[in-house]
């Protein structure tokens, strides 16, 4: 078969892309935005990719259009697809149909943390020798790719709660039917398509509808947000995660009652699955499950959050049969993925970072992992407010609070923006500055870092290549 991906470079579909290239079928496609580390992958794939979505990318052989949740009607692509009366399918519901029956489908859903807890699931599976098929969000370091087939019984899903395409506006992970599903957090975001937190957690629900009694759904359990999801009915068996006994919502399954004594037993009675940690960067941590220490996890990870995301990895893990203890080790070698706080190299004494943060939330908790890492170590932010929600400035009185981890901050306000980055950067705890394109964001930059200085680039797009942009400037210091 021979199909035509619309929205191919996106991270989602072009893990799709390459799924499909793998059973067999012939693969091109076109998208607008085209950026590393996605087109780097398709092009060594070998798939075929068109810039921009003139109907004549379409070859006329085609059998079927699978369509990016990016797209929607007035998009002349879609429109001469409709116009022919072509056969086309979103990316989610082509998963569903065509890579996982037969599959113990394993689902990470969350406004956080989703690409991270996946690669992490996905590398303790193979570290435990399932060779599981899986579809990440992003490039694996580990893997090389976003996604495979993969010749075991299970297949590891980045699960979505993003609407799924102009013709189907559920929340994508409610094609996946998972056995096993990590809640693994739940904030507002995507103003473009949610009016409100109630409505994320209904969508969350719907995923909740769709797990097996047999499986299970693996919780945060400080999330209150969560809790309410699971309030409005749950019939699967729950287990929690988490690491502050004082933030389990009291109607959470596993949340203690009473006297909660010191911190650790308090986790301990709180949560199924907690950690204490070894080092105050995260680091290095002793995973616990039901009150009981299972080993020492020593990792190249930093930061609390991601001490959350391994113990959701862990637990998912269990629940299909993996020893959680017997995997423990190949954590000291996992490499995560790409542009989650990815060192791009040092050079004049300055280490430079592309990342992929664009929620307050994650801005907060990358920096936070940073600074117990670097320590009086000056932090530097380049910031691009791209993502749909922070266009529209849904973010913007929780950003500069977000940002009091850093001590610099240069934020692309780019012309278009429909908001007043003047507040945010006013509101900063450091230095604050605006540029009006990456050229100048550039130059901002290179006349404010010195030796010693760690420079974060965060943005969900590609920035118009400006991390490694700088570095190279940086080089020819």
């Amino acid at each position: 078969m021979k199909v035509h991906i619309l929205g191919i470079a996106g991270t989602f579909m072009g893990g799709v892309a390459a799924l499909a290239r793998e059973l067999g079928h012939e693969v091109e496609g076109s998208d607008q935005a085209v950026y590393p580390p996605m087109s780097t992958q398709l092009e060594k794939l070998g798939i075929a990719l068109r810039q921009g979505y003139s109907p004549d990318h379409i070859s006329p052989d085609c059998d079927e259009i699978i369509v990016g949740n990016a797209l929607s009607r007035g998009n002349p692509a879609v429109e001469q697809v409709l116009d022919d009366g072509r056969r086309y399918i979103s990316g989610a519901q082509w998963l569903s149909e065509r890579v996982l029956p037969g599959r113990e489908t394993l689902a990470v859903a969350g406004t956080h943390g989703k690409t991270t807890t996946t690669t992490i699931l996905t590398w303790l599976l193979e570290s435990a020798g399932r060779t599981p098929g899986f579809l990440i969000g992003g490039v694996a370091e580990d893997f090389g790719v976003s996604a495979r087939v993969g010749k075991g019984r299970e297949f590891v899903v980045e699960a979505d709660e993003y609407d799924t395409a102009f013709f189907d506006k559920r929340s994508k992970f409610v094609h996946y039917r998972p056995t096993v599903a990590i809640l693994n957090n739940l904030e507002f975001d995507h103003a473009d398509i949610f009016p409100d937190v109630e409505a994320i957690e209904r969508q969350f629900h719907h995923l909740v509808r769709t797990v097996p009694r047999r499986g299970r759904l693996i919780v945060n359990g400080e999330d209150q947000h969560l809790a309410n999801v699971l309030a409005m009915g749950c019939w699967t068996p729950v287990e929690t995660f988490g690491l502050d006994a004082s933030l389990a919502p009291r109607s959470a399954p596993s949340a203690l009652h009473g006297d909660r004594g010191d911190d650790a037993s308090a986790a301990r009675a709180a949560f199924d699955w907690t950690a204490r940690l070894l080092s105050e960067d995260g680091s290095a941590f002793v995973v616990v499950h039901a009150g009981r220490d299972i080993g020492e996890v020593h990792w190249p990870l930093l930061g609390r959050h991601n001490v959350m995301n391994a113990l959701a990895a862990l637990a998912a893990v269990h629940a299909v049969g993996v020893d959680p203890a017997s995997v423990l080790a190949s954590l000291s070698n996992f490499r995560s993925v790409k542009r989650r706080l990815e060192v791009i190299g040092e050079a004049a004494g300055i280490t430079v970072y592309d990342d992929f943060a664009h929620h307050p939330t994650a801005i907060a908790t990358t920096l936070a992992g940073l600074r117990a890492k670097v320590g009086d170590a000056r932090i530097v932010v380049a910031m691009e407010p791209r993502s749909n929600s922070m266009r529209l400035g849904a973010h913007a009185d929780a950003l500069a609070p977000s940002l009091d981890g850093a001590d610099v901050v240069v934020f692309l306000h780019r012309p278009e923006l429909a908001w007043d980055a003047g507040k945010v950067v006013g509101g900063l705890r450091g230095e604050g500055v605006t540029a009006p394109d990456a050229d100048a964001l550039i130059e901002a930059l290179r006349t404010r870092v010195r030796a010693g200085d760690h420079v974060v680039f965060m943005s969900n797009g590609g920035f118009d290549g400006a991390p490694r942009r700088f570095f190279a400037t940086l080089q020819g210091r």
